[in-house]
């Protein structure tokens, strides 16, 4: 496997570029990627953007300039596609020059390593995909290490030893979903002071559909991985590198010459800036890895979730990957979330039989004058309540570990009703303090995190664990207790 294309660093290609329809006129340039700023494209020349528009004498130009759905290059020896462009600074020298004299171009994602006729064009046979915490998620490694003991002492001795393991596969929706692993062997860094052994090993999931699909399916497999850690680790996992794979080239080659599949690098500026050389999570800090649920299993179960409950944890997980600046945008978040979920699940979505509500309803409008009648089929609706459906959703995980996040199902049910109402009609909450929205929304969130492991089946006791041990949860449950618990003396 070559060197996978690291979305934490930064990288240049230096080449020519030329549009797909114009490989006459290719053009020197230089590509950068920062995982800050993404990807510029700063060429010695450039493609003409502006747009003219004829007049009876003449012709104006146009205020919008031209885009790109592709761009095609070759820099470093690789063929290179830039999809997404747009012209973000071009230099002319007067309106009559034939093209710009320098410009900029921003791309919004570069395949390295194929020529792509088409955004949509289904070529990829194979998608690699690795995100933050992977290795500590996937509970996987090669590496093996022994400590020399004697009498019941450290001796000095010991060995850290690497063997290939077993790599878990599934299928799912008929894509063949593989745990794999990248490891080097055992070499010396020798330095003028010390001497150090390294060994590497990276986690990544191989995606193998049962026929050559598009950059989307294949971004789609990468943003469900990535979806699924962020869950499990209960924090924003960050893509680290993403590597298609398609059947090599059709040319011409002596006898015997080898054969193998074309790598394609993806580059493009994520949510989330992965790090992977930070440190790993805390085993405290993840709520299940595949320890607690087995690769096999999570991840069929993963995709009828999130096919099922994909908006909930769309949002949820978004209180992740970029959180709002202002708490009421996370409760209006979260609370929504809520909402969402309830909707999804196979649960009891109206008050009373439907049978028995339209009658009531009929009975209704029948005993209102004339001209109310159309207010009143309006107003009396027969959905479950926002109140009903947190309550609902307050029940569905472990009762222990419930018990232990929200105290007083209630009062948290009646608050977050209340504030999401507010905020909903007014834009103001006058009748919750600010510690009580901070609550609010945590405990929401985490209702509703506690419910997508619940429908995962993470087991009832790693629940009641992670609402203990976890330090997010724990602090969440504590912060329930004190803001959104009404004492029995109040009550009465």
């Amino acid at each position: 496997m070559a060197d996978v294309p690291r979305l934490d660093q930064p990288a240049e290609w230096t080449g020519h570029w030329w549009l797909p329809d114009d490989s006459e006129r290719a053009i020197p340039g230089i590509l950068r990627y920062d995982p800050d700023d993404g990807l510029k494209l700063s060429l010695i020349g450039g493609f003409e953007h502006r747009i003219f528009r004829p007049l009876e004498h003449g012709f104006a130009v146009m205020e919008h300039s031209r885009s790109w759905p592709l761009i095609w290059g070759v820099a470093d020896n690789k063929e290179v596609t830039l999809i997404g462009c747009l012209p973000i600074h071009s230099k002319s020298y007067g309106i009559w020059s034939d093209g710009p004299h320098k410009q900029t171009v921003s791309a919004l994602t570069a395949l390295i390593g194929v020529h792509l006729q088409d955004v949509d064009q289904a070529v990829f046979t194979e998608c690699w995909v690795s995100v933050e915490n992977l290795n500590r998620w996937s509970h996987s490694s090669v590496f093996t290490s022994t400590t020399g003991l004697k009498d019941e002492r450290l001796d000095g001795s010991g060995a850290l030893s690497v063997k290939p393991v077993d790599e878990p596969s599934v299928v799912a929706d008929g894509t063949t979903i593989t745990l794999a692993h990248q490891h080097t062997l055992p070499h010396f860094d020798e330095r003028r002071g010390e001497t150090v052994g390294r060994m590497r090993d990276t986690a990544f999931v191989r995606f193998q559909p049962g026929s050559p699909y598009a950059l989307t399916a294949a971004r789609d497999h990468a943003k469900a991985v990535q979806d699924l850690v962020s869950l499990a680790t209960n924090r924003a996992s960050g893509l680290l590198w993403m590597r298609l794979r398609m059947p090599p080239e059709e040319r011409d080659r002596p006898e015997g010459y080898p054969v193998h599949d074309r790598d394609v690098a993806v580059y493009s500026q994520g949510t989330v800036k992965g790090d992977s050389d930070a440190k790993v999570i805390d085993h405290h800090d993840a709520l299940f890895t595949c320890q607690h649920v087995p690769f096999e299993e999570i991840i069929p179960r993963w995709w009828d979730t999130r096919r099922k409950l994909q908006a909930a944890s769309n949002m949820v997980l978004g209180l992740r990957y970029a959180p709002a600046r202002y708490i009421e945008s996370n409760l209006l978040t979260a609370v929504g979330a809520a909402e969402v979920m309830h909707r999804a699940l196979d649960t009891e979505q109206t008050r009373m039989p439907q049978e028995e509500f339209v009658a009531l309803r009929s009975y209704l409008v029948r005993h209102t004058p004339e001209d109310h009648q159309s207010w009143v089929k309006s107003v009396i609706r027969n959905d479950v309540t926002l109140r009903d459906r947190l309550r609902a959703l307050a029940c569905m995980p472990d009762s222990e570990a419930m018990r232990r996040l929200v105290p007083d199902v209630e009062q948290w049910a009646k608050v977050a009703t209340q504030a999401r109402n507010d905020l909903a009609h007014t834009g103001q909450t006058p009748r919750q303090s600010i510690d009580e929205l901070i609550a609010t929304a945590k405990v929401t969130s985490a209702v509703v995190i506690m419910n997508l492991l619940q429908v995962l089946e993470v087991p009832r006791e790693r629940q009641r664990e992670i609402v203990n041990d976890n330090p997010e949860l724990r602090q969440t449950a504590n912060q329930a207790r004190e803001h959104l618990t009404v004492s029995r003396k109040e009550a009465v």
